[in-house]
């Protein structure tokens, strides 16, 4: 129990310090925010700072931050201590610049932000990753909450024959349908309040839960701090793509720029993007220690590191009905972060095409585009006995590549502004480093020895520095050139 009581304040102390010195390096200012200024009652609306907040919480809390601590606590309690770091140098820091630096180029979304500091070039490759990305993480938000309710509350088999599946299938994709299509403030800013309170209800629950049930949490030791996975898995890269949404998430850059638009002030930006990003670390850390309370009780060895873990969490910590609130807590994550990926990526193509969202039927086109591969997917990961494996392999990875692009942008910005751009580039060369060496050793990739994957990624992550710091170094020269001064 210590080191995950160490682990919390690390997240919770470092996360106030930490989230104050980015702030400062940012220097939000009392100019109009994009919200204001480029208001069209669609996705331009200003609101409340907590109902922002909330938003952005669960636009980025999918089932991430609890699927991805069951399995990655098996690596060992060094889980406690490298998600609070990594959420609080890393995963907090990438969502903050990203939402204030899309709020001063006036709510630009992630692909913009790529081209504009990053080139076409790199925009390009981005472009391709990013919607991919966001076709998983609407599918992936429709399988998992979909097989839970079916599993968990109606007690039957989520399978592909069963047509109940389809049933709360189909009333989740009518759900993302209706989010993707009205204005943000009509559908997601009015039912997220609700789904606000259920998360943070169950989250309360089982934090105090572990705390009262006499859960065993294993402490870290000299024998055990390099991880100890029963499989024998190297704690880099696996760990830290298990545990994405927890310390570090790509996926949350969109959302940043998504909430952008509909922030009244600058000085909101570190409770909106910075303060939420540490909540979900520490929704991270709670499931991880329930996980590993659990596992110390000898579970069936079927249910280790799968999402029927949640459920036996849920029920042996709170209960029948505190489980079942529970259980709909982690139902309502998944939910509210496929309803925004699928909203966000109308938005980046809408941009990509010049296809103006204030006209309705331009609106309904771009969406029905995005739904038919969205059901393509579905019935491939439900049809195929490894099929969903797959796609959360896939999606996982292509998740964290994501961020990298992101740190890559913030780094090119914080040069061009002369402001401390170490402060990205050293987690965005760590992250390019884990996606290199996961690719590479894969069997989704290349599925080469672990060892070589180390020794070749070494060289790339080298190359990703030093061309991040030349782009951002040459845009700065240019920007001088043109303007006759050094402020971009």
């Amino acid at each position: 129990m210590v080191t995950f009581l160490v682990g919390i304040a690390l997240l919770l102390v470092g996360g106030f310090f930490y989230g104050k010195y980015c702030e400062k390096v940012f220097g939000p200012d009392d100019r109009e925010t994009p919200a204001i200024t480029e208001r069209d009652g669609v996705d331009y609306v200003p609101m409340k700072k907590w109902k922002n907040s909330l938003i952005e919480l669960l636009n980025i809390a999918g089932t991430g931050p609890i699927l991805g601590p069951i399995q990655g606590i098996l690596f060992g309690p060094i889980a406690f201590i490298l998600i609070p770091i990594g959420c609080v140098f890393g995963g907090a820091l990438h969502d903050y610049m990203c939402g204030m630096i899309s709020i001063r180029e006036k709510g630009a979304q992630m692909p913009a932000l790529v081209n504009k500091f990053l080139g076409k070039k790199v925009y390009g490759i981005y472009q391709i990753f990013l919607c991919l990305l966001m076709l998983l993480v609407g599918t992936v938000f429709i399988y998992t909450p979909g097989d839970l309710v079916v599993s968990q509350l109606l007690g039957q088999k989520p399978v592909m024959g069963n047509p109940v599946v389809w049933i709360v299938y189909g009333l989740i994709f009518l759900y993302y349908l209706c989010a993707t299509l009205f204005p943000i403030d009509k559908i997601i800013g009015r039912i997220y309040p609700i789904f606000g309170a259920i998360l943070l209800l169950s989250a309360v629950g089982v934090g105090v839960g572990i705390f009262t049930s006499g859960y065993q949490l294993a402490e870290l030791t000299s024998a055990n701090w390099l991880g100890i996975h029963p499989d024998g898995i190297p704690l880099v890269p696996t760990f830290f793509v298990t545990i994405a949404c927890g310390i570090v998430s790509g996926f949350h850059s969109t959302q940043a720029t998504l909430i952008a638009r509909s922030v009244s002030r600058e000085r909101e930006g570190r409770g909106t993007f910075y303060n939420t990003m540490i909540l979900e670390g520490l929704i991270a850390m709670i499931w991880a220690a329930a996980a590993m309370g659990v596992y110390a009780k000898g579970i069936d060895s079927s249910f280790i590191g799968t999402a029927s873990v949640i459920g036996i969490v849920a029920r042996d910590l709170l209960g029948s009905v505190g489980g079942v609130i529970a259980i709909i807590g982690v139902i309502v994550l998944p939910i509210t972060s496929g309803d925004t990926a699928l909203r966000s990526l109308r938005l980046i193509l809408a941009e990509h095409f010049n296809f103006d969202q204030k006209i309705k039927k331009n609106r309904v086109a771009l969406t029905i585009g995005i739904f038919i591969p969205v059901i393509a997917i579905l019935l491939f990961a439900k049809s195929s006995e490894k099929g969903f494996n797959i796609l959360w392999r896939y999606f996982s990875w292509s998740n964290q590549t994501i961020a990298v692009f992101a740190f890559a942008m913030i780094t090119v910005y914080l040069i061009v502004k002369n402001k401390n751009y170490f402060m990205s580039l050293i987690p965005g060369m760590f992250y390019a480093y884990v996606i290199f060496s996961y690719i590479l050793n894969a069997q989704i990739g290349f599925n080469l020895s672990i060892n070589i994957s180390y020794i070749i990624s070494a060289p790339l992550t080298l190359l990703y520095a030093y061309l991040t710091v030349k782009c951002g170094k040459n845009l700065k020269e240019n920007s001088q050139e043109i303007t006759g001064s050094k402020n971009y």
